[in-house]
């Protein structure tokens, strides 16, 4: 089945295109808020399973067809490996360890990892606009994510590390690196969706992957941690409704609509709105602040995000008579003949909307 919405013009209100990535920025602050009382896996694999109910229950309704065969269930069963449970694990982890604000930055740089795993697995084009961008972003994420010591002695001229600035116990209690590594999981399943939609609906697909990830997170809690749920109160049981059902299955719902009206190419631009509206209310609702260096890392970072995900148009736009300009305004047009996801950080000027980061 295929969309065709009979008001293509809600598409394009500003409360629309805004809706999804304020719901993505305030679902991370939502579960800083709740993890307290509960435990990261329980809350990773809980936001999960409702979720890919409600969006099965949707592809129902819709009559969307069920994946058919041995490839269609493997690649969404990779998808739900990857895109879920490691994603989502890595995140909830990462949460206990850093803020919402400077998680949801960390995360949002997804598109700079997508962009190189592109080029190479995709053969899409990052052009000077893209490279430019990866450059920025390297340098944000070590800001935001790196030991002020280690930042200073480097720029002091002292390439050997301050003792005790890394070892293998605080990295492995390092929140930046398991967002990190959140991101790192959520690129690869940018590249995996594209195969899934070669075998299956990609919004039935999207369903099954989340009860596909929640399964193995679930267990994982059951067999590790304790008191899941003995801690929770009201309020906290909204709040998870809130990441299950706003954060997740209506954000991915609103992504899919504004992908069948063409309105791509403007959610791609905002996509630096979720950390900005993560960093916003977590600094009004949970106190989180951040230092001059994670400030200039959040900074650059988003510039980085903005420059990799909008490479192709700046391409266009500046494009000239020169053979240089000429030839990256040809590799944007090449590249928007790449291969679509549901992510648009693979190429957003064809693909469905960014993924969901919270």
């Amino acid at each position: 089945m295929s969309f065709n919405p009979s008001t293509p013009a809600l598409a394009k209100s500003p409360i629309v295109l805004v809706a999804p990535f304020f719901f993505l920025g305030t679902a991370m602050v939502v579960m800083k808020f709740v993890l307290p009382h509960t435990t990261p896996l329980f809350l990773a694999g809980f936001r999960l399973l409702p979720a890919g109910l409600l969006v099965l229950l949707v592809g129902a309704i819709a009559k969307l067809p069920q994946p058919q065969g041995w490839k269609a269930w493997s690649w969404i069963a990779l998808f739900g490996l990857v895109d879920g449970a490691l994603f989502q694990g890595f995140l909830s982890e990462g949460l206990v360890h850093t803020g919402a604000g400077l998680g949801a930055v960390l995360i949002d740089a997804q598109p700079m990892i997508v962009a190189v795993l592109s080029r190479f697995l995709l053969n899409d084009v990052i052009g000077l606009w893209g490279w430019i961008g990866l450059a920025i972003g390297v340098l944000g994420v070590a800001l935001c994510g790196l030991p002020e010591a280690a930042i200073q002695s480097t720029l002091q001229g002292n390439l050997s590390l301050p003792s005790g600035a890394f070892s293998w116990a605080t990295l492995m209690q390092s929140g930046e690196l398991l967002m990190i590594l959140a991101a790192l999981a959520m690129s690869f399943g940018t590249i995996i969706v594209t195969y899934v939609r070669k075998h299956a609906d990609p919004i039935v697909g999207t369903g099954w992957h989340m009860i596909i990830g929640a399964v193995p997170l679930l267990l994982l809690s059951a067999l590790t941690e304790a008191g899941q749920v003995s801690g929770l109160n009201l309020g906290d049981w909204a709040g998870l409704g809130y990441t299950t059902i706003f954060g997740t299955a209506i954000t991915y719902g609103m992504f899919f609509y504004l992908a069948a009206t063409g309105n791509v190419t403007s959610v791609s631009a905002l996509i630096f709105l979720t950390p900005v509206f993560a960093l916003l209310f977590s600094n009004l609702t949970l106190g989180e602040q951040l230092t001059r260096q994670e400030w200039i890392g959040v900074v650059l970072t988003l510039v980085s995000v903005y420059l990799v995900n909008q490479r192709h148009e700046l391409a266009a736009k500046f494009a000239g008579s020169s053979p240089v300009v000429v030839a990256l305004r040809e590799g944007a047009v090449e590249a928007a003949t790449v291969n679509s996801s549901v992510h648009p950080s693979v190429n957003p000027s064809v693909n469905p909307p960014p993924h969901s980061d919270s």
